[in-house]
């Protein structure tokens, strides 16, 4: 089965994505410090603190996506429910920002994070429980069949 590799390459992207992330951060953040603009009365120094603190937040939450799905990739087992629960997230985050890239940025970025959306998906998908089966000859249980002819 190919549950492990897609977890691993789907590992791999998103560290790739936090390591991207934070340097992107770091780089407007040193250009907005650099420029000593106010914008809405906000200093300078406070929107390149609050980027470099956003690249670094949003950064280690994609590393700790990325590190969910390398465990689950190594171990070969579903993510545990705090796990599952932050895939989830990771998956609706890269929809709305796919959503935002598309006019913002472009179709190629579009793209990239539709790739991502699916390799999160598809490892949630690889990975779910399964039920238990019912059993073939169980009684059957009443409700909505027809009704049965009354002994005479």
């Amino acid at each position: 089965m190919a549950r492990r590799p897609v977890a691993v390459v789907a590992a791999i992207v998103l560290l790739a994505e936090a390591v991207g992330i934070v340097l992107i951060n770091w780089f407007f953040g040193h250009a907005v410090h650099r420029q000593n603009m106010s914008l809405g009365g906000v200093d300078s120094d406070t929107m390149s603190n609050t980027t470099y603190a956003m690249g670094g937040v949003f950064g280690f939450y994609l590393a700790v996506c990325g590190v969910v799905l390398l465990l689950a990739g190594v171990r070969d087992r579903a993510p545990g429910r705090f796990g599952r629960i932050v895939l989830i997230t990771c998956a609706v985050t890269h929809g709305v920002l796919g959503a935002l890239t598309v006019g913002l940025v472009g179709w190629v970025a579009f793209a990239f994070m539709m790739v991502v959306l699916a390799l999160i998906v598809l490892v949630l998908l690889m990975y779910a429980p399964r039920l238990p089966a019912e059993p073939v000859d169980a009684a059957p249980s009443g409700d909505g069949g027809p009704p049965e002819p009354a002994a005479a």
